[in-house]
C-alpha cells in the first residue's frame, strides 16, 4: 500500500465540527500525539479509531485537534476535502 503522504510533508490542519472515516487527522491517543493518521472506525461511546495507512491501530480517542486539509512536499501541493 502506497503512503498517502510523503515523509517530511508540511501539513495544514483545520479544526472541524465533524470528522469522518478516512479523514487524516492530528489527535491524541492514550496520551500520545498522533499526526497524519486516519480515522478507520467511529463509535458513539468510544469515539474515533485511529490507524496508519498500513492498518496498525493506535487506539480510540475523543480528542481530535484537526483534519489535514493540505500537504506540501518539495513545492507540490495536495489538497484534501
Amino acid at each position: 500500500m502506497l503512503p498517502i503522504l510523503k515523509s517530511g510533508s508540511l501539513l495544514t490542519f483545520k479544526k472541524e465540527e465533524h470528522y469522518n472515516i478516512k479523514d487524516i487527522v492530528f489527535c491524541k491517543v492514550k496520551g500520545r500525539w498522533i499526526d497524519a493518521h486516519k480515522i478507520v472506525k467511529t463509535d458513539p461511546a468510544k469515539g474515533f479509531l485511529i490507524a496508519n495507512n498500513h492498518g496498525y491501530e493506535n487506539g480510540w480517542t475523543h480528542t481530535i485537534y484537526g483534519k489535514a486539509i493540505e500537504s506540501e512536499y518539495k513545492g507540490d501541493i495536495q489538497s484534501f476535502k
